[in-house]
Protein backbone atom coordinates (compact mmCIF):
# COMPACT_ATOMS: atom_id res chain seq x y z
CA UNK A 1 0.00 0.00 0.00
CA UNK A 2 1.22 3.31 -0.83
CA UNK A 3 0.82 6.53 1.43
CA UNK A 4 1.59 9.85 0.32
CA UNK A 5 0.67 13.49 1.05
CA UNK A 6 1.11 14.57 -2.94
CA UNK A 7 -1.84 14.08 -4.69
CA UNK A 8 -0.27 11.68 -7.48
CA UNK A 9 1.79 8.89 -7.37
CA UNK A 10 5.20 9.58 -10.23
CA UNK A 11 4.87 7.00 -13.19
CA UNK A 12 1.49 5.49 -12.07
CA UNK A 13 -1.75 6.84 -13.18
CA UNK A 14 -5.03 6.61 -10.90
CA UNK A 15 -7.09 4.11 -12.49
CA UNK A 16 -9.81 4.21 -9.80
CA UNK A 17 -10.52 6.51 -6.96
CA UNK A 18 -12.56 4.73 -4.09
CA UNK A 19 -13.43 7.52 -1.82
CA UNK A 20 -12.34 9.54 1.26
CA UNK A 21 -10.41 7.66 3.93
CA UNK A 22 -10.02 8.53 7.77
CA UNK A 23 -8.14 7.52 10.42
CA UNK A 24 -8.29 8.56 14.26
CA UNK A 25 -7.03 8.11 17.39
CA UNK A 26 -6.79 9.43 21.21
CA UNK A 27 -4.46 8.71 23.07
CA UNK A 28 -3.40 9.89 26.98
CA UNK A 29 -0.22 10.79 28.34
CA UNK A 30 -0.32 9.64 32.31
CA UNK A 31 0.92 11.27 35.16
CA UNK A 32 4.68 10.46 35.03
CA UNK A 33 4.52 11.83 31.23
CA UNK A 34 2.82 14.84 32.32
CA UNK A 35 5.95 15.00 35.24
CA UNK A 36 8.75 14.70 33.23
CA UNK A 37 7.36 16.93 30.20
CA UNK A 38 7.11 19.98 32.73
CA UNK A 39 10.59 19.64 33.90
CA UNK A 40 11.60 19.34 30.03
CA UNK A 41 9.48 22.70 29.71
CA UNK A 42 11.51 24.34 32.87
CA UNK A 43 14.38 23.36 31.81
CA UNK A 44 14.00 22.87 28.09
CA UNK A 45 14.76 20.31 25.43
CA UNK A 46 12.87 17.39 23.81
CA UNK A 47 10.34 15.75 25.81
CA UNK A 48 10.77 12.14 24.85
CA UNK A 49 7.80 10.61 26.64
CA UNK A 50 5.73 12.79 24.45
CA UNK A 51 6.99 12.80 21.07
CA UNK A 52 7.11 8.49 21.50
CA UNK A 53 2.83 9.03 22.46
CA UNK A 54 2.72 11.41 19.07
CA UNK A 55 4.53 8.43 17.13
CA UNK A 56 2.11 6.34 18.12
CA UNK A 57 -0.78 7.83 17.85
CA UNK A 58 0.14 9.08 14.60
CA UNK A 59 1.17 4.98 13.77
CA UNK A 60 -1.95 3.87 15.06
CA UNK A 61 -4.53 6.51 12.88
CA UNK A 62 -2.27 5.77 9.92
CA UNK A 63 -2.71 1.90 10.13
CA UNK A 64 -6.26 2.41 10.31
CA UNK A 65 -6.79 5.03 6.86
CA UNK A 66 -5.11 1.65 5.63
CA UNK A 67 -7.19 -0.97 6.81
CA UNK A 68 -10.25 1.47 5.54
CA UNK A 69 -8.48 1.55 2.17
CA UNK A 70 -7.79 -2.36 1.83
CA UNK A 71 -11.43 -2.66 2.58
CA UNK A 72 -12.51 -0.11 -0.09
CA UNK A 73 -10.04 -2.62 -2.57
CA UNK A 74 -7.85 0.35 -2.56
CA UNK A 75 -3.93 -0.12 -3.58
CA UNK A 76 -2.79 3.38 -2.89
CA UNK A 77 -3.85 6.45 -0.50
CA UNK A 78 -3.28 10.06 -1.70
CA UNK A 79 -3.23 13.15 -0.27
CA UNK A 80 -2.90 12.39 3.31
CA UNK A 81 -3.19 15.58 5.56
CA UNK A 82 -2.52 15.21 9.03
CA UNK A 83 -4.29 16.97 12.17
CA UNK A 84 -3.34 17.09 15.94
CA UNK A 85 -5.35 18.55 19.04
CA UNK A 86 -4.62 18.47 22.54
CA UNK A 87 -8.09 17.32 24.31
CA UNK A 88 -8.67 16.89 27.73
CA UNK A 89 -9.42 19.49 30.77
CA UNK A 90 -5.66 20.05 30.75
CA UNK A 91 -4.55 18.88 27.41
CA UNK A 92 -3.02 15.80 28.36
CA UNK A 93 -5.25 13.83 25.86
CA UNK A 94 -3.29 14.02 22.14
CA UNK A 95 -6.13 13.31 19.20
CA UNK A 96 -4.21 12.32 15.68
CA UNK A 97 -6.80 12.61 12.63
CA UNK A 98 -5.76 11.53 9.55
CA UNK A 99 -7.58 11.82 6.10
CA UNK A 100 -7.01 11.34 2.50
CA UNK A 101 -8.50 9.90 -0.82
CA UNK A 102 -8.07 6.03 -1.20
CA UNK A 103 -7.31 5.16 -5.24
CA UNK A 104 -6.19 2.42 -7.46
CA UNK A 105 -3.07 2.70 -9.42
Amino acid sequence: MILTTTNSIEGSSIKEYKGIVTGETIIGANFIKDFKANLTDFFGGRSNAYEKVLVEAKQTALKELEEKAILLGANAVIGIHFDYEALGAKGSMLMVSICGTAVVI
